[in-house]
Order: C-alpha cells, then structure tokens, then sequence
C-alpha cells in the first residue's frame, strides 16, 4: 500500500449553519497497514471464540448505544442534519438489532448435519473469514455501520470501516463505544481515508470482503474492484421506490405513511417512498390531502426538534436534488407546492411535490435523495404495478388497499423489489432481510441473512 500521503485533513459541517464542526486527519498507508494487520491478529482470536461468548458482547454493545444515546444523537444530528427525535429513534433501532444478534446467532450459525446418500454423514459449519472492510454513507450514521458490522462480529469476522468523511466524528465515537462495551481491541477499527486509500484497503491481501451502502455508480466501481480481487461484495444501493395507492385504500392513513416515508430522515434515505402511483379512481382525493400536507410541513433547527424537517447533509447535496426538480420541470412536471431554494444558513430544502411525473424525467427515471416527492397516475392495479416496475431500480415498494390478501399477493409475486411495504412505509426490522435487486444491488443484511454473507459454508464429509 501506498505510504507516501502526507497527513492532509478532512473537515465536518455542520449543515443546519455550514459552519466547520471539527477537523480529523487522514492517515497513511503505513498506518492503514499497521490497522489492518491488527485487525487480522484480533480476528484470529475472535474467529475461536464460542458464538456464546461474542454474542454476550453483542448484547453488551447494543446497552452501550442505549448509555450514550444522548452523546451519539447530538453527534449524528450536528453533523449530517437529521432530526434530533430521529437521531434517537436510529439508536433505539440499533440497539434492537444488537438485542436480535445476540440472541439469534448461535442457532443461525449451529452447524448442520445431513445423512450421505451412499452412506456416511455430512456436517456444514458456518465459518468466519477474516477481515470485512465496510464502506458506509452519511445518511444513517450509526445504523448504517450497525447494520454490516453486527453481523459480521457475531459470526466471528474482524471489521473495518471507511465512514462517510461528513460523519467521521459519529464512525470514531462508535470505535469507543464498542471498545468499552468489551469488544477486543482491534476488532472494530475507523479508517480515516481517502478513495485512492479505500481502492489499497480492497486490494489488501489480509481484507476477505467488501460490504458497501451508496449509489448505484459507486457499487459498479466497488463490486468491479472487489471482483477484480475475487473477493465477494454485498452492495446496497439506490433506489426510487414506488408506493402504490388502491382504490380501496384507507386514504388518510395513505397519505399521513406516505408524507412519513418521503420525509422522513429528511427524505434522505434509499428506501424512502419516491414515487407514489395512485390509480385514477381515488387520484384527485389523495392528491389534495397529499400535497396539503406535504404544504404544511415546516423545515428548522434539527435540534430543536419544532420543525418537521431539518437541513440537508450538504450544500452539493441540495444543488443537485434542486437541478434534478428543475430538469423534471424542464421536461413537462409541474410543481404543486414547494421546489425554490430558501434564503438564509444552512442547506434546508422544502418538502415539495411533482405531478405529471412521466419517463425521461430525473423524477420518475432517477433517485431523488431528498424531501421531493413525484405524483404519477395509473388507470387501475396492474398499470399501477407496470409503472412501480418501470425502474433500474430494484429496493423496496409500498401497497395500500385494506385488502390485505390482494396486496400480499401483489407483492410476493409481482414486485420486482427486495422489500414490500403494506399499509405503512419502509424502516429497517431486524428480524427480516434487508436489501434489493437490479440497479438497488445485491446481497441481504439483518434477519439471519446477513450473518452469512461473510462466511464460508464448509462441507465436512465422513465416509
């Protein structure tokens, strides 16, 4: 690797002012080395720890996050904007998915015996691997990082972690976190780098996989680099999830899910509702009571928890949503409530709403990571579920009908997502997979999946 990088820094702003929180300095390729190699050493003693005994450290992190959830919120929320309340309800989530961990894992990693049809008998164990490199985004600071490296320490692997730069004081302050809940020196370590860095760290012969949370141009180039080193990748990506609306839906329960799951978290978030396909027969209802409300929400101090929204992450961020608005306009969309960028501090974007929302526009054919939301009309079910379809995209989706049944089978059998939401708008459960297909990526996380994505399934034949 690379140790010739000189000791420039990175800086933090805070977004609700864009002023500098705090400056961190990037290391060198000869301690990104040194952190490796620790790493690896702390692993092969981890690797032969009885999953009883790490899971007993799983469970102590996840009392950890729940210690200092006052500390960890305000840090998320000062540096990447969220809502202070939201920041809390990410750390109550975390520590849920710790409390699942730990009393799951051993039985999800129990080895199997089966019977050898020309005699004797099979046992497949579920062994650890090594070092698991993450790369993570800011929109979920911690739970983002919970999500991989959870996982990856009850099966028995060392983890490493390039957080997002703009949440770098958040990634150091869960390395303390885990260190004093009991977790071995080492085990879990931040790397404080840039990309020509992270592309040394794949290729590092000590690193066994990649696991990455981003945008669909940023999994081509990773899984492109992990696969180049033949080493498995799990990529999260992007979406622009379509939530689709019944004629026979409750329609105020319709549209107060569906204001949540286009703001929420400041509407940045890869599985929030973006698209909502309504069918004809209830449109013009549901359109009123949607954009009143989506009207009536009101952007301030995340801290302050007064307002309904906070800023976004960064000033680069809100260009960009802005011009994706504004070339969906350009193309025949039209604004129905919100779309100018306010005057004063900060990098705060109203919740605004598109209708005549159509193919080649940013706001039916991209991902728009912010509160912006886009209204399509569909003739009935299944030009509604046609046009849910009608993506590269691939996360997650949302029915509303009172019949149940109808948008079980709607779901399970005709939507092209990893997830489906119906009656409510998507968060993170433990107990369940977590992950999409096409352009949204590859691999699971959570519920019991995510637990063996870095593992070697090893078959023990006896004759």
């Amino acid at each position: 690797m690379n140790t010739t990088l000189e000791k420039e820094v990175l800086s933090t702003i805070n977004p609700a002012t864009g002023e500098t929180i705090k400056e961190y300095p990037y290391i060198t390729g000869e301690e990104a080395n040194t952190i490796i190699e620790s790493c690896h050493q702390a692993f092969n003693s981890w690797k032969v720890t009885a999953v009883e005994d790490r899971a007993k450290v799983i469970g102590a992190i996840g009392e950890a996050l729940q210690e200092n959830k006052s500390h960890l919120a305000e840090q998320m929320t000062l540096e990447m904007g969220k809502m202070l309340k939201q920041s809390k309800q990410e750390i109550d989530l975390c520590s849920a998915i710790c409390k699942y961990t730990a009393e799951n894992c051993a039985e999800q990693l129990k080895s199997e015996e089966r019977e050898i049809p020309d005699g004797g008998r099979g046992i497949i164990t579920y062994s650890p691997i090594g070092v698991i490199y993450g790369i993570q985004p800011w929109n979920y600071p911690v739970y983002q990082v919970i999500r991989y490296a959870i996982a990856n320490l009850a099966a028995g692997n060392g983890v490493l972690l390039k957080h997002a730069s703009n949440v770098t004081g958040t990634g150091k302050f869960l390395e303390k976190i885990f260190k004093e809940a009991g977790l071995p020196e080492n085990l879990f370590r931040v790397l404080v780098i840039d990309h020509d860095q992270s592309d040394e760290i794949i290729k590092h012969e000590l690193v066994r996989g990649v696991t990455l949370t981003g945008s669909p141009d940023a999994g081509k180039k990773i899984g492109e680099k992990a696969g180049a080193q033949l080493k498995k990748s799990v990529l999260e990506l992007g979406s622009n999830d379509a939530y689709i609306v019944l004629e026979d839906a409750d329609l105020n329960k319709a549209v107060k899910q569906c204001v949540l799951g286009r703001t929420y978290n400041n509407g940045e978030t890869c599985i929030a509702a973006k698209r909502f396909i309504v069918v004809e027969e209830i449109y013009d209802e549901f359109r009123e009571a949607f954009v009143n409300a989506m009207k009536d929400l009101t952007t301030g101090d995340p801290m302050e928890d007064k307002a309904d929204l906070g800023p976004m992450a960064r000033e680069d961020l809100r260009k960009q949503l802005h011009e994706q608005v504004m070339e969906s306009v350009e193309n025949g969309a039209e604004i129905a409530c919100g779309g100018e960028i306010p005057d004063g501090p900060g990098f705060y974007y109203p919740a605004t709403v598109l209708e005549n929302v159509k193919p080649g526009q940013p706001a039916y054919d991209d991902e728009l990571f912010g509160p912006v939301a886009a209204l399509i009309k569909a003739k009935d079910a299944d030009h509604a579920m046609h046009i849910a379809n009608d993506s590269r995209f691939g996360l997650g989706g949302g029915i509303f009908s009172k019949d149940e049944e109808r948008a079980i089978e709607m779901a399970s059998k005709y939507f092209d997502t990893g997830m489906v939401f119906i009656n409510s708008f998507g968060l993170a459960k433990p107990n369940m997979p977590f992950g999409g297909v096409k352009d949204s990526g590859y691999g699971r996380e959570h519920g019991g999946s995510g637990i063996k994505e870095f593992v070697n399934v090893k078959s023990v034949i006896i004759g």
